[in-house]
């Protein structure tokens, strides 16, 4: 009976989803697809009747210019459902479109979740899955899935460490055996280097800039090390002042200004891991070192910064944006890891 069942759901590929629900991108892998769907974790609702207007990179468009009549929401934040229905009415959209001609299936979910959520928060996850009429949920610390998904030796009895920097937490793992053997996740992470950089404009220049004027702030301008060619660019805000419209020129020594607090909480979290790793996995540590991933690790010399506090040997991800959803695919092909992996 197993055999053929298995083999039925095999038929029906488009069965088994993987997700990387997060709290800037999600992310759905397909079984025997790969990832079908990358797209902003934003819903554009009305504000009465709570209809959808617009998901993902249409409703990121629309941050801080909709009319008093909408509204558009990250219905995640710090890692965790804010918003239940804006999160239900976007995951239910994201899975039809994941699922194309194959919507009427009872898909098998595999999702990504930060290591450091509390119960409550689970079971709101596992409760938006299930409204959206997933057969079987599964849950999945992001850092496991960061780690599979990049590649790491995670059922080996040998030390990996992993640094996952998303949108609204870092998780930092000691892996080993398939279990994570010492975690951290701070609600720290890329968000909060935008709102440093519109808290820092603010400050110095008397400047009031949108989020997404920081996210590309942060990504022309942001190092975590000290920029050996000085860059600058011109930005435009809203004097605060006189409440008019004016252009900045700010350089890149201003933004790693901006930045520093928000890296050296991440680094503190980093450091605190090691200290707490036992002595027989630090040894491993050292010789394979460190391996950063998420939207996050993708700033400047980050690696470089982190590898220069830590005194260890750190490596990007190869393909940082997608380790959580690679390895949460990895998964689904993989029952017997599942089982070992899933958070109960």
């Amino acid at each position: 009976m197993g055999t053929k069942k298995m083999g039925w759901l095999d038929f029906l590929k488009g069965s088994s989803l993987g997700i990387d629900l997060g709290t800037a991108n999600t992310l759905v892998f397909k079984k025997g697809e790969g990832i079908v769907l990358r797209e902003p974790s934003i819903v554009a609702m009305t504000k009465n009747s709570r209809r959808v207007i617009a998901t993902g990179n249409e409703a990121k468009r629309m941050l801080g210019k909709t009319p008093e009549k909408m509204v558009a929401v990250m219905p995640l934040r710090d890692g965790v459902i804010a918003d239940f229905e804006a999160a239900e009415k976007m995951l239910e959209t994201f899975l039809r479109r994941a699922l194309g001609n194959n919507s009427w299936i009872r898909p098998r979910v595999v999702i990504g979740i930060p290591s450091g959520i509390t119960q409550v928060e689970r079971r709101a996850v596992r409760d938006v899955a299930f409204r959206v009429r997933a057969k079987e949920i599964y849950m999945v610390e992001q850092a496991m899935a960061a780690a599979i998904g990049a590649g790491l030796p995670v059922e080996e009895p040998t030390g990996s460490m992993i640094v996952d920097i998303g949108g609204g937490t870092t998780d930092v793992a000691v892996i080993s055996l398939a279990g994570v053997v010492r975690s951290k996740t701070i609600r720290i992470a890329g968000n909060e280097m935008d709102e440093a950089i519109v808290n820092y404009l603010k400050n110095k220049y008397n400047l009031l800039i949108g989020e997404r004027t920081a996210e590309h702030i942060k990504i022309e301008l942001g190092n975590a090390i000290e920029p050996e060619e000085p860059r600058e660019m011109e930005i435009k805000g809203r004097d605060l002042s006189e409440g008019l419209p004016r252009n900045v020129i700010i350089t890149d020594r201003d933004v790693k200004e901006a930045l520093n607090p928000v890296i050296n909480t991440i680094i503190k979290a980093i450091k605190e891991t090691l200290e707490d790793t036992p002595p027989e996995l630090s040894a491993d540590i050292l010789e394979s070192g460190i391996v950063i991933t998420g939207g996050g690790s993708l700033l400047r010399n980050l690696d470089k910064r982190i590898s220069q506090e830590t005194k260890l040997p750190v490596e990007r991800a190869r393909d940082p944006l997608s380790s959580v959803v690679l390895g949460v695919g990895k998964i689904l092909d993989n029952l017997h890891l599942l089982k070992r992996v899933s958070v109960r």
